[in-house]
């Protein structure tokens, strides 16, 4: 795909330039920047309204495959989505707390839910009204989803479920209304079969506890979130097939949201390069060969996303129909081992200070302390090639998906 930007998408990035400028003002202002990765817990009150902002503009759903104004939203082109992508990063706005409804659940919606599922949560998603959270991972089932343990009961004269279990890693469980839930429904079932996919309200006192998982960087973003015979009253896809939902949205977490990511990355490497050139390093040739690399490397996973997106593997509304099966492997892979070696030299190019000591962070360190902000870099991604499937789980899918070799004995 000729992947470009034509004179309507330049008529689109002066809107989006406009409206940022003109919203991002008092509060909002004071929250650029925050809420990055390992930094999720950083003015959430804030970023909350900034996400209804979002919603009363129409920002919300941009590449929702539903009609424009379905559910309050604009309708965007692949490269308009990108370009509002790149005109948010430039702008510097905060952190998003809605990524996970807006980039997840809606396209699983439009995918597989019902009519009356769409129109009951899209329009509160659009208006940045409900935050959703993740489900899915488990104490002994993270990268391999297949062996959940989570139950759910189905009260026949109820017409609900009653959920049972532990989930862990779970991002914003803390701020989220709600939360989609893979769950055995299927007494007795093995691997993928009998699971249900559920959504469940998080505000249910004495059902559902949250507790902050405390990481070495000092932050504690992601929780674990136990329940206690949570009600659950909607499942989408039919009871039993949630396999085949869940596989469907993992496939979307590699859409355009991955070129939004690149856009972070980008900022985050012009701070390390930044680094190095003020520090007594500068003159350490490996280190600039290194940051050199960490570049080209970035613009090699850029063209690779857009040669994907142009290629509809991955695209937003089509959950599971990517062409390439190994192309959401593939991206994973890229980006969690380059943004790991770019943790790796955040805290190189400082020298001796980077190695110096880890500090006991709390949300009152600043952010623009360059060291502090170096070092959590460094150790939030010591977890990038294991969380969302570790290396060796994307290996696998690529061996027996896209090059069919035999299957890893189990």
């Amino acid at each position: 795909m000729e992947f470009g930007f034509d004179a309507a998408d330049d008529d689109f990035r002066s809107a989006a330039r406009h409206w940022l400028a003109g919203h991002l003002l008092g509060p909002y202002a004071e929250a650029a920047g925050l809420g990055g990765p390992g930094s999720e817990h950083e003015g959430v009150a804030a970023r909350r309204e900034w996400e209804r902002e979002l919603g009363r503009g129409g920002w919300i759903g941009l590449g929702w495959d539903a009609p424009p104004g379905a559910y309050g939203q604009q309708r965007a082109t692949l490269t308009q989505q990108v370009v509002w992508a790149e005109e948010y990063a430039r702008a510097r706005a905060p952190g998003r707390v809605g990524h996970i409804g807006e980039n997840l659940l809606a396209p699983t919606l439009l995918a597989y839910g019902t009519r009356e599922q769409r129109d009951r949560f899209l329009p509160a998603v659009a208006r940045g009204e409900e935050l959703w959270c993740q489900g899915y991972s488990e104490p002994g089932a993270g990268s391999d989803l297949a062996a959940v343990r989570t139950t759910a009961v189905r009260d026949w004269e109820q017409g609900r479920y009653r959920v049972s279990g532990q989930k862990i890693w779970t991002s914003l469980a803390r701020e989220a209304d709600w939360c989609f839930v893979l769950a055995r429904t299927e007494p007795g079932s093995r691997r993928h079969h009998g699971l249900s996919f559920l959504l469940v309200r998080m505000d249910q006192p004495g059902l559902i506890e949250v507790r902050p998982i405390r990481q070495m960087s000092g932050t504690s973003e992601f929780n674990e979130v136990f329940f206690d015979g949570a009600v659950a009253e909607e499942v989408v896809g039919g009871e039993g097939h949630g396999w085949t939902v869940a596989m469907g949205l993992l496939a979307l977490e590699r859409g355009v949201s991955t070129l939004v990511q690149q856009i972070g990355f980008a900022a985050e490497l012009e701070r390390v390069v930044g680094a190095y050139l003020a520090s007594s390093e500068a003159a350490d040739e490996v280190l600039r060969d290194r940051l050199v690399r960490q570049w080209a490397e970035l613009r090699t996973m850029r063209w690779n996303a857009l040669r994907t997106l142009g290629s509809d593997a991955g695209s937003a509304g089509s959950a599971g129909s990517a062409q390439d099966p190994g192309a959401p492997s593939v991206a994973k892979l890229l980006w969690g081992g380059w943004h790991r070696r770019l943790g790796e030299l955040a805290v190189a190019v400082r020298g001796a200070a980077g190695g110096a000591g880890v500090r006991d962070w709390a949300p009152g360190i600043p952010y623009e302390d360059g060291l502090a902000e170096a070092q959590r870099l460094f150790l939030f991604t010591r977890a990038d090639t294991i969380y969302g499937g570790s290396d060796e789980i994307q290996r696998n899918i690529i061996a027996e998906r896209v090059l069919g070799l035999p299957k890893e004995s189990r």
